[in-house]
């Protein structure tokens, strides 16, 4: 098929010019035949009103163009019920041959006339039958799709929105009923597959987590000794750094490292899975795929977070006691002493707490955007992408709702 619209670029890329080749005679009825040169052809017409093409000589790369472009302008002036293409006289038929008679089958087919070919060679029949020439067929050129309204693509969006919201709660209600299968059946843990994916998480994180938190500390002391240097109070430096960190700053950043390295790789992982059709490979062998596959990345990561968190403070503070000592003339056992000062028990536990549920939301929209992945390679690189959105939109919204939470506690 691409052969053949191939051909007919190359055919309609022949000059005009070309037509002094080809001798084009019209017969009446009755007219005598006569011998034709080269890659010539004559037009009769039956009694019955039907065209006759008689092909002669040798049709090629050559004449094809010309000899296609004279006949089409022959036959339009002349409507008939039918037109029968008659290859006796043909020497040579190659592809340029099969597609002068698609042209002339797609020009009388559309104006609804009938369409033959007589006397085939054996080579117009092996050359034809390449190309399926019996069972081509005509079509419509498409027409492009009219845009739909901008209230269509609204109710379109506010439905698929409704039915994301349906499965996330229905995979919500999946994944409790399988903590609480867990927590009832220990023994159902994959703990091969947990350890295994606590590493990814936590073990293989900790250097960019670490990096990132130093800088990060390290930008905050600087920035704010500016501010606080002019009035001598070079030692809050160690107070802003600490509780910027431990309540905050800490929990989210480390989360949002968690989310772009590890939960775009769950959702790619279920992701791949789901299309290979693994998952339903184990579906269809009794597994529970949310146990089997969504327990053990929820709970290395509940457990490997915190964890991660409390070393991405202790690098942060030590981020800002490289600017204490060195710019702002502070002692390394006065900056940790005011540092031991400000950070209480409280605001550990309570980052920690915030990196437990933002661990649990990022493994959860992971493996959701998995379970939920179509469409090949491409729909694996959307939910990788769409995971990593969702569990940062959702870690900024929890965050805020925590914070929210803890001033009405006050």
């Amino acid at each position: 098929m691409h052969t053949r619209f191939f051909i007919r670029r190359i055919l309609r890329a022949f000059p005009s010019g070309m037509e002094k080749q080809v001798r084009c005679k019209r017969f009446g009825e009755g007219m005598e035949k006569s011998s034709f040169p080269t890659g010539l052809y004559e037009i009769s017409e039956t009694d019955n009103g039907s065209i006759v093409v008689r092909l002669t000589g040798k049709i090629d790369v050559e004449n094809s163009a010309s000899i296609l472009q004279a006949i089409l302008t022959a036959i339009t002036m002349k409507p008939s019920n039918s037109l029968s293409v008659d290859l006796k006289d043909v020497s040579y038929f190659d592809d340029f041959g099969a597609v002068i008679l698609l042209e002339l089958k797609d020009f009388v087919t559309k104006r609804g006339s009938g369409f033959s070919v007589m006397n085939n060679s054996i080579r117009a029949d092996e050359v034809l039958s390449k190309i399926n020439f019996d069972s081509y067929q005509t079509f419509a050129a498409t027409q492009k799709k009219k845009e739909p309204h901008f209230l269509v693509h609204f109710g379109e969006t506010v439905l698929n929105g409704a039915a994301n919201v349906r499965h996330m709660l229905s995979f919500i209600g999946s994944m409790i009923l399988a903590l609480v299968h867990v927590c009832a059946h220990p023994k159902s843990l994959r703990i091969d597959d947990t350890i295994s994916c606590m590493e990814k998480t936590g073990v293989e994180a900790l250097p960019i987590v670490a990096m990132i938190s130093f800088l990060l500390g390290f930008i905050m002391a600087f920035m704010s000794s500016i501010q606080l240097q002019p009035f001598g109070a070079n030692i809050y430096v160690a107070s802003l750094v600490a509780l910027a960190m431990v309540s905050e700053l800490g929990p989210i950043m480390t989360a949002i490292i968690v989310a772009g390295r590890s939960g775009s790789a769950f959702a790619a992982e279920i992701g791949t899975m789901k299309i290979s059709e693994e998952i339903d490979a184990l579906y269809a062998m009794g597994f529970d795929t949310t146990v089997f596959l969504a327990v053990p990345r929820i709970v290395a990561s509940m457990i490997v977070v915190p964890l991660l968190t409390l070393f991405s403070n202790l690098f942060a503070i030590t981020g800002g006691l490289a600017i204490g000592v060195f710019i702002l003339g502070l002692t390394p056992g006065a900056y940790i002493s005011q540092t031991i000062e400000t950070i209480t028990l409280f605001e550990v536990v309570w980052g920690m707490l915030k990196s437990a549920v933002f661990a649990v939301l990022i493994s959860w929209i992971a493996c959701f955007r998995g379970f939920q992945t179509k469409g090949g390679a491409i729909g694996v690189g959307n939910s990788a992408t769409s995971a990593v959105v969702s569990s940062i939109f959702l870690i900024i919204l929890f965050d805020s709702i925590f914070a929210v939470v803890r001033s009405y506690w006050r």
